[in-house]
């Protein structure tokens, strides 16, 4: 299998039609969960974690027993409803709780190391962002509005990185253009207000690829969108994919989006 393909729940030959079986083995996207497909290397492994929030001097148990294995060059997918807690699953691998919420238990692996063990910010600042990024499903509750989007993606580049401030901006220019944003140079001195929902969403995808990360998360990345953005925006996602050799995590209630 190759390694951008989808994992998908196994499919039983005998409910097919051999036309329906001679197509699906011909796209290879018959997969025999049970015997080992992976060649990438496992990047992340998160073991029965349990999240718990404190609330009104209450526990409340909001994520029970929860385990994935992401491996290097995958797609996965989570999918369930809205509120059954895919988002705060995923921003354990970030340290992005909400400051009442804490892991009480499990493991979360992240090539090996524990993360949670981790107890400062400093430890988390070395994985999140650079490592692990995140797509959010609102572009504008993740840009400032008002800071330029060169100014908020060259922050980043600047912060992981320390470049000076005319390289982080050359890098900038070159991500915009890679995210399909036309006219970068003029693009880079406008705000997210003078953006479609469309293009935040690039510009949103471009700060989040800024550090070349090895797993890009993908919180509900087109919700907001019609569906030819979706369309143009879901492509955009899995054409960088494959030329950073990332591994991508889609967050989802849209079967159509898994597809």
């Amino acid at each position: 299998m190759k390694k951008n393909k989808k994992t998908v729940l196994p499919i039983e030959k005998a409910e097919l039609t051999p036309e329906e079986l001679e197509r699906l083995e011909r796209e290879r996207e018959i997969i025999d969960l049970s015997a080992p497909h992976h060649k990438g290397e496992r990047l992340l492994s998160a073991r029965n974690v349990k999240v718990s929030f404190n609330l009104r001097g209450a526990e409340l148990t909001a994520i029970r027993g929860a385990s994935l294995d992401v491996y290097e060059g995958e797609t996965l997918a989570i999918v369930g409803e809205s509120g059954s807690g895919k988002s705060v699953f995923t921003k354990t691998f970030l340290g992005m709780l909400d400051k009442n919420g804490r892991i009480t238990d499990g493991e979360l692996l992240f090539h090996g190391e524990d993360m949670t063990k981790y107890t400062t910010e400093e430890q988390w600042l070395k994985v999140r962002g650079k490592k692990i990024a995140m797509v959010f499903q609102d572009p504008m509750t993740s840009l400032n509005p008002v800071r330029t989007i060169g100014e908020q993606i060259a922050e980043v580049i600047t912060w992981h990185f320390g470049k000076s401030h005319d390289e982080a901006k050359k890098e900038t220019i070159e991500l915009l253009r890679k995210v399909g944003i036309s006219d970068p140079e003029k693009r880079y001195k406008q705000y997210p207000g003078e953006f479609s929902g469309g293009m935040r969403q690039r510009v949103v995808i471009a700060t989040a690829i800024a550090c070349k990360p090895e797993i890009l998360i993908c919180d509900e990345p087109t919700t907001a969108l019609d569906v030819t953005v979706q369309a143009q925006v879901l492509d955009l996602i899995k054409s960088l994919q494959k030329e950073l050799k990332m591994s991508v995590v889609f967050i989802t209630h849209d079967l159509g989006v898994v597809a």
